[in-house]
């Protein structure tokens, strides 16, 4: 999703959220090509046992979008790591386009792990959305170090997203609608608020988080406005109805049946992703599950937790 202007009630100037390491967070160097970075991790609970890792979305966006964790994993005795990848909102945020492609974030990752001490008898990697993208393609070069997985709201192939968006939700939309929103991504101007209000009305409140837009949670509502679009734009692309950025030609599907960990899929009915193709994935994986939320969209989390968490919970409890 694109950016938003920050609420008026969330201030942040003349604050550095990157200077804070107290209470659980910390900054972890992360070696590059073009020099060694800081991203921000905070870890919650504690299990030696069970750590999970959560990757989140955009690229570009932040952990925010898993604060809901908070209701749900502490009780259950889950000790997780909250993470904002290289380039997102509390970790450095170099101006290098060479930093942004999916091979140096799988190396960060791996970077990540290693200073958090996590490894195959404790460490599970929970991706959403674009965080499930890095997942996958974690698994696939270093699934020796993982104890389980989960995929949450990400097809397998960018090409069969497209297609879902091209066969499925576009025809939905109202015609004209739609025809308005290509015209600005034609121009190049997704900054316009127009172009985010029709987005708003008729595809986010429908397939993103299914709530009305005043009563958006706070953590999303954080999150878009602290997305970085200088990520974002060129990997995920402009259009907010599919990927046409350097990720257009990803595709794991025919990697699944390689990835030999256990595994949850998660999807719903009325996400951005085909649920059908989510489920065809946990059927690929050779330990893999599904879990579906039925009224769920891409941010399950927060519009269907009576089923998102539930399920979660018992996939990680059953390693």
């Amino acid at each position: 999703m694109t950016s938003t202007p920050a609420p008026s009630w969330f201030d942040t100037s003349g604050w550095d959220p990157r200077t804070v390491v107290s209470g659980g967070s910390r900054l972890i160097p992360v070696e590059t090509a073009s020099g060694t970075f800081r991203v921000w991790t905070k870890r919650v609970g504690t299990n030696p046992d069970l750590k999970v890792l959560l990757l989140h979305g955009g690229p570009g966006a932040t952990d925010e979008l898993y604060e809901s964790f908070d209701v749900w994993f502490p009780g259950a005795g889950i000790e997780f790591y909250y993470y904002d990848q290289l380039g997102s909102f509390r970790s450095d945020q170099p101006d290098d386009d060479s930093l942004w492609t999916l091979e140096r974030f799988v190396d960060e990752v791996e970077q990540v792990r290693l200073a958090l001490g996590l490894d195959s008898s404790n460490f599970v990697l929970l991706g959403q959305s674009w965080g499930g993208i890095l997942a996958m393609e974690y698994a696939v070069h270093h699934q020796e170090a993982l104890k389980g997985l989960v995929i949450s709201n990400m097809m397998s192939s960018a090409r069969q997203y497209n297609d879902y968006a091209e066969d499925v939700l576009m025809p939905a939309m109202d015609s004209g609608v739609l025809a308005e929103i290509k015209r600005y991504e034609a121009e190049g101007r997704t900054d316009d608020p127009r172009y985010e209000s029709l987005l708003m009305e008729h595809h986010y409140v429908l397939h993103v988080c299914r709530l009305p837009q005043d009563e958006w949670p706070d953590p999303v509502v954080r999150s878009l406005a602290h997305i970085n679009p200088k990520i974002y734009v060129p990997m995920q692309g402009p259009s907010e109805l599919g990927l046409s950025g350097t990720l257009e030609d990803w595709d794991r599907s025919a990697d699944l049946a390689g990835i030999d960990v256990p595994a949850l899929v998660i999807g719903a009915t009325h996400d951005t992703m085909d649920p059908a193709h989510m489920r065809w994935m946990s059927e690929q994986l050779p330990q893999g599950r599904y879990l579906h939320c039925p009224n769920g969209s891409h941010l399950s989390q927060f519009d269907d937790p009576e089923h998102y968490f539930p399920g979660l919970l018992d996939f990680l409890r059953s390693l």
